[in-house]
């Protein structure tokens, strides 16, 4: 274990290259593994980072986000005992004016994927991911956007859709809703969709907004998960 440890610190050694742009972000790590909470945060030090805390589970990563207010919590999704990392983040992002959420996790189901987006969590990030690339996802959910690697998005759009959802949001999106949110899956900017449906990039914005609205997400990259969830096949 302590080799494993040691290669994995070796290969995510950190350089001038692999830190932060954002300043100043404070850093909670839940993790049921102790060697892997004292490892990753030994790893975020060697770049910069500040971690202001860690918890084993997800009723004391709670309470370390209500004393603690870090800035981002990284997040297992599995946890060895009480509520798991999907539930602490739906129960954290309920809170007032909560941490952006990054899943840190070995588990790359599709099911998970969605069910994080889903419960709050702005980004998801698997574990075997260069020291570099988890900075960069800490950078884009600090600037308010989503993280997640386009693979596993495309992995949970392919996911069976939940049948008993797919009339509610066939009722809440227009077509034109429909046709954005599909192009927005194909990880085209607004630009892209603009061009795609001889529309102005203002009109693809307005769209996408509501899209997010009707939804009750935080960004594109959740409405495009759950629409790809919710809606039928092909949408």
């Amino acid at each position: 274990m302590v080799g494993r440890i040691r290669r994995w610190r070796d290969r995510h050694r950190t350089s001038a290259e692999t830190r932060l742009t954002v300043p100043g972000p404070r850093i909670l790590i839940v993790d049921d593994h102790q060697l892997a909470r004292e490892g990753l945060r030994a790893v975020l030090a060697q770049s910069g980072v500040e971690v202001v805390g860690v918890a084993a589970s997800g009723e004391e990563a709670i309470d370390q986000v209500r004393a603690l207010r870090p800035d981002v919590v990284l997040m297992d999704v599995r946890l060895g005992t009480g509520i798991d990392g999907l539930e602490a983040t739906r129960r954290i992002a309920a809170l007032d004016g909560p941490p952006r959420i990054l899943m840190l996790t070995l588990h790359d189901m599709p099911a998970y994927v969605r069910e994080a987006l889903a419960a709050g969590a702005a980004g998801y990030v698997l574990k075997d991911t260069a020291i570099g690339d988890l900075l960069a996802a800490i950078d884009q959910v600090m600037a308010g956007h989503s993280a997640v690697p386009l693979a596993l998005v495309n992995a949970a759009m392919r996911a069976p859709s939940l049948p008993s959802r797919d009339a509610d949001i066939s009722r809440l999106l227009t077509p034109r809703e429909r046709e954005v949110v599909a192009l927005v899956a194909r990880g085209l900017t607004n630009k892209g969709i603009a061009r795609e449906l001889e529309i102005s990039p203002a009109t693809v914005k307005a769209h996408v907004e509501r899209v997010i609205g009707k939804l009750g997400v935080a960004d594109r990259t959740q409405a495009a998960v759950m629409a790809a969830q919710m809606l039928p096949s092909g949408f």
